[in-house]
């Protein structure tokens, strides 16, 4: 685990208001503040009124995915319907993004997540198949070329990704971490090609720098099963895209995961 320079890498700008420099430190994980994207829950009160009248988190969800469902066309019929002309009609779904990400993070859906993050929180992607080092790399190519899919750039699937944070968000104001501004989770790696080495602080506690969108398990012996070392990460929940119990019938279910926006974070790190 040898100690790595780690520029910095992120847009100036994103639609969360605060500097992107801050946000991918470990000072802002240490000290976080709530994120919403800019102006989105003001372009779908409706949405967020009906969860406010929800009794239960099970209520929530439901009012969620038929709300998606009927703004984007996400019913099984209309998703996988023909045109007038007879052609298939293929409509991009949030769903089948994580189903994605759950099979294999460098996937082409993988790179369309981590360029939603990109864009809306200003941090560039350090791994995609392969380390990314420079805008002139193979690897940021590859990437940029998966991330600009046309096949899932279509139905809105960023503001559908949108809906979706603000949606984790609120659930967990309301029901999972009420007054609470982080959760401990785990992941398991075997070595640092993924995540970057910014600074050895002790024997077994570091600063590395995740990748822009990572999975984290709530449970540490599932994390185990993912590589020999250990990280144990406080993750503030503003940082937090979906997790497992979000919604009953997504995918993810079978490991607890957290999918979490990267940058720089203060971790514990043990040998399984």
């Amino acid at each position: 685990m040898a100690l790595m320079r780690a520029p910095f890498r992120g847009h100036s700008t994103n639609l969360v208001g605060i500097p992107t420099g801050l946000l991918c430190s470990a000072d802002y994980n240490d000290t976080p503040v709530p994120l919403h994207i800019a102006g989105l829950r003001q372009m779908y009160p409706s949405l967020f009124e009906m969860l406010n009248q929800a009794e239960s988190m099970a209520e929530a969800a439901e009012v969620f995915q038929d709300y998606m469902a009927v703004v984007f066309g996400l019913d099984q019929e209309q998703r996988d319907g023909v045109d007038a002309k007879g052609r298939h009609r293929f409509r991009s779904s949030y769903l089948r993004l994580l189903k994605g990400w759950g099979f294999d993070t460098n996937s082409p859906e993988g790179a369309v997540l981590k360029g939603w993050v990109e864009s809306r929180f200003g941090l560039f992607p350090t791994f995609h198949v392969r380390p990314i080092e420079r805008f002139s790399s193979e690897a940021w190519m590859g990437y940029v070329e998966q991330k600009m899919s046309s096949r899932f750039h279509n139905n809105a699937i960023q503001t559908q990704l949108d809906l979706l944070y603000e949606f984790c968000q609120w659930a967990l104001g309301r029901f999972f971490s009420v007054g609470r501004r982080h959760v401990t989770l785990y992941r398991g790696v075997n070595d640092f090609a993924e995540q970057i080495m910014v600074e050895r602080i002790d024997k077994r506690k570091a600063v590395v720098r995740l990748n822009s969108l990572v999975s984290f398990s709530s449970e540490r012996d599932i994390a185990s099963e993912f590589g020999d070392y250990i990280l144990e990460a406080r993750v503030p929940t503003s940082k937090i895209l979906f997790f497992n119990a979000l919604l009953p019938s997504a995918p993810l279910k079978g490991e607890a995961e957290y999918m979490v926006i990267g940058g720089d974070y203060r971790v514990a790190v043990s040998y399984f």
